[in-house]
């Protein structure tokens, strides 16, 4: 039987975010990728400017396809949180 559509995306979404991390002593604990100095704001800013992610793999050729795609999956899911205000 075939997985359901909802859980391989969502089974797709947590392998790409594992290629995260986050370590305090990196990038002053700001989001990387796969332990490399590449900071994930980095390639957001990039691919936001108009920078295919094409060019990008091909000016950082250490990089793969879905280090972009996870980059993307992770501002996702950090939009995807509510804030909640105090009241005031």
């Amino acid at each position: 039987m075939a997985a359901e559509p909802i859980f391989r995306y969502n089974s797709c979404m947590s392998e790409l975010l594992h290629r995260i991390t986050i370590s305090a002593e990196q990038c002053h604990g700001r989001p990387c990728i796969r332990g490399l100095r590449i900071r994930v704001a980095d390639i957001l800013e990039m691919l936001a400017g108009g920078i295919a992610a094409e060019e990008i793999l091909a000016d950082f050729p250490y990089l793969e396809p879905d280090d972009i795609r996870a980059c993307i999956t992770y501002a996702a899911t950090l939009a995807g949180h509510p804030v909640v205000s105090a009241a005031e």
